[in-house]
């Protein structure tokens, strides 16, 4: 045993230094950002009872690695957490929302590995939704060795099987994920979110502010589909997108709306604020996640406002002076 985990001080330095990018990879494991928060303190907890064993300082990623990617694999099978076919978010009643300025956190730090592990590609929706097609043991090989960039002697290890068996279940999990990946991902500019992303959310905020039906569905792909987990509802098509901005905007409405823009997993977010009827503040109501294609938002997941602290937002805001 390395004296510089002997005692509580040096043994949480070094577990805390990691604590974000193991976030990452159990969000990633989990889908989930409640449940990898969960994650990553059963690893800790973990780590600290079976100190004695730890190897030396130079090793704690990958000790902390091997711990999370199990205590993951564990949650996963404890809770039934495999889809055996995936048709839209809607069947993932567990899916949440993740930060971006988290995954800034650790693509700009020097003790964290390079930006490619929060890149768009691998923190995408469409990319935590396949991976629950995956069993578990097939869905840590894949972030391991394609995410990550670890060596196949390193995964194997990891997940304490042979090369040839996590070389397999790789291989199984590629197949899988190339089934379930839709086409649009291959089209991904460099720049997140590109300036046509982000003039197409001013216009969806714009039009949500300004309770403009018509400005909403102009933006809006004929094919759009709209997902609201943890409801296993899916709304396809303008037709399906119609009742839900009448019930949103119409004469009926719940109250009035603010949006402020930001970014949750790579991909243009907006943050909603609904004032209601005799209330002085706009209160946090949800987060739509869009998925833009050609011009036009493809794709609109929304979710409930349990992560505005989160995503560093406020719980309420004040009311706009009428004009």
């Amino acid at each position: 045993m390395t004296a510089s985990v002997a005692d509580d001080a040096a043994f949480e330095t070094l577990a805390e230094r990691h604590r974000r990018e193991l976030h990452v990879h159990c969000y990633r494991m989990l889908a989930s950002f409640d449940e990898a928060e969960d994650a990553v303190q059963e690893t800790f907890l973990r780590a600290w009872r079976g100190r004695e064993s730890f190897g030396g300082e130079g090793l704690v990623r990958a000790w902390l690695y091997r711990i999370a990617t199990n205590v993951c694999i564990d949650m996963i099978r404890a809770r039934s957490r495999q889809l055996t076919e995936l048709h839209s978010y809607a069947e993932i009643s567990w899916l949440q929302p993740y930060p971006d300025r988290l995954l800034d956190e650790v693509a700009s730090s020097e003790d964290e590995p390079d930006a490619v592990a929060v890149a768009r590609e691998t923190i995408e929706l469409a990319f935590l939704a396949a991976l629950q097609v995956l069993p578990a043991r097939q869905r840590a090989a894949l972030i391991l060795r394609d995410v990550l960039g670890m060596a196949a002697s390193e995964t194997a290890s990891l997940l304490d099987t042979s090369v040839a068996a996590a070389n397999s279940a790789l291989q199984r999990a590629r197949t899988t994920m190339q089934q379930h990946l839709p086409s649009h991902r291959n089209d991904w500019s460099a720049a997140v979110p590109s300036p046509a992303e982000r003039a197409l959310l001013d216009q969806f905020i714009d039009a949500h502010q300004r309770c403009d039906a018509a400005a909403a569905v102009a933006i809006a792909a004929t094919d759009i589909r709209i997902t609201m987990p943890p409801y296993p509802m899916c709304f396809d098509g303008l037709e399906g997108l119609t009742p839900l901005l009448e019930r949103a905007f119409g004469p009926e409405r719940d109250g009035d709306w603010r949006l402020l823009a930001t970014m949750a997993n790579r991909m243009p977010t907006a943050a909603s604020y609904l004032r209601r009827p005799g209330d002085t503040e706009f209160r946090a109501f949800k987060f739509d996640v869009l998925r833009i294609e050609d011009g036009t938002i493809a794709e609109i997941t929304t979710f409930g406002p349990s992560l505005f602290d989160a995503f560093g937002l406020p719980q309420t805001l004040d009311a706009m002076p009428r004009s």
